[in-house]
């Protein structure tokens, strides 16, 4: 798009020094307001398939962001998905599948690559797993 964008504006810049644009008012019709997200939106439901979770992390990203919760070292942690990628494992829904973060979802799995615990920077899983530890077994809600 940033390309795309990028021609659009100077195709009407152009135009505009050579013999002005032509304004045309937006259609009404179709037209919808897009209320401000609630923090419970962004909460991931790992119920949904795979493929949902998946767009729903993306939508997200990186602000507000998706996120999830889990304990680590005794203590419920927020955990802000930034990036992950489909996988064809199954499991229960929220559960950690493997040592690589693959969660199980309503159908299917997917691979967390990107997160961000509360306070902390943003980091890879590999990083993240590195200073937290995290088993198969373990579920985010």
């Amino acid at each position: 798009l940033m390309v795309l964008g990028g021609d659009l504006m100077a195709r009407a810049l152009g135009a505009l020094s050579r013999t002005g644009l032509d304004a045309q008012p937006q259609a009404q019709e179709g037209v919808t307001y897009a209320h401000k997200l609630s923090k419970e939106e962004t909460r991931i439901d790992w119920s949904l398939d795979a493929k949902a979770v998946h767009n729903h992390i993306r939508g997200l990203s990186p602000f507000p962001g998706a996120w999830s919760e889990i304990e680590i070292g005794g203590k419920v942690h927020r955990l802000k998905v930034l990036r992950t990628s489909l996988k064809e494992q199954s499991g229960s829904v929220g559960e950690v599948l493997d040592d690589t973060l693959t969660i199980g979802c309503g159908s299917g799995s997917v691979q967390l690559l990107s997160v961000q615990r509360s306070g902390k920077g943003v980091m890879s899983t590999e990083e993240f797993l590195k200073g937290n530890k995290i088993v198969p077994g373990q579920r985010l809600t």
